[in-house]
């Protein structure tokens, strides 16, 4: 038996909302402890761009890459197959620092 429980990193777009919840849960009921986006705002929820500035843009992303690293592999959420710029650079950094990668949808 393993001294902690695996560490999982949801990785995918924010437009996702409802499945990124889905596969949380569904890990953590499996026993997962589960790092992921904390915000979702998306492109086209006009008032994200007045309650979140391209510093604090550029922060969220170096953090998520954090959560990369603490993980002991990466599960891209990308339903339909669908894998945006931001989430092709966190695969890209998790396939860099030697992270399994696996996806809920073929691409």
């Amino acid at each position: 038996m393993p001294d902690r429980p695996e560490i999982v990193c949801l990785c995918g777009s924010t437009r996702f909302v409802d499945e990124m919840s889905a596969a949380n849960r569904d890990l953590t009921f499996a026993g997962v402890i589960v790092v992921a986006p904390s915000l979702f705002l998306r492109a086209e929820d006009h008032e994200a761009d007045e309650l979140i500035t391209s510093e604090q843009k550029t922060a969220l992303a170096s953090l998520h890459l954090r959560k990369i690293d603490l993980a002991d592999r990466v599960l891209v959420v990308n339903p339909g197959g669908y894998i945006g710029e931001s989430t092709s650079r966190e695969i890209a950094y998790a396939h860099a620092t030697g992270k399994p990668i696996s996806f809920t949808d073929p691409f």
